[in-house]
């Protein structure tokens, strides 16, 4: 067969490896917030760990950090600051509705 006319084969593509977000030196602490808040969403939620690239462990301990915080008042429960900015078209009339018949 052909090299040529391989329709299945992937071509081979180099990326660039991405660096791990934790390094070895970094400690994963409640009080250690530059690195906590790295793995919250706008939201305040927890990301995910394939969002995250961490190893299992690491992310057991980023979680537990960030609800230490958190019963600390170090960090928000939650961030929805957008949600009450409602404007006035959203509000609906509350008439009673007549059937036509």
């Amino acid at each position: 067969m052909d090299k040529s006319k391989r329709p299945f084969l992937k071509s081979k593509r180099s990326f660039r490896r991405r660096l791990p977000p934790i390094q070895s030196g970094d400690r994963i602490d409640y009080r250690n917030m530059s690195l906590i808040s790295r793995f919250i969403s706008e939201q305040g939620k927890i990301l995910s760990r394939r969002v995250n690239r961490l190893t299992l462990k690491q992310q057991r301990l980023i979680t537990i950090a960030i609800k230490q915080a958190r019963i600390l008042s170090l960090l928000p429960f939650l961030n929805n600051e957008k949600q009450f900015e409602r404007t006035e078209s959203t509000a609906r009339t509350t008439g009673l509705r007549t059937r036509n018949k």
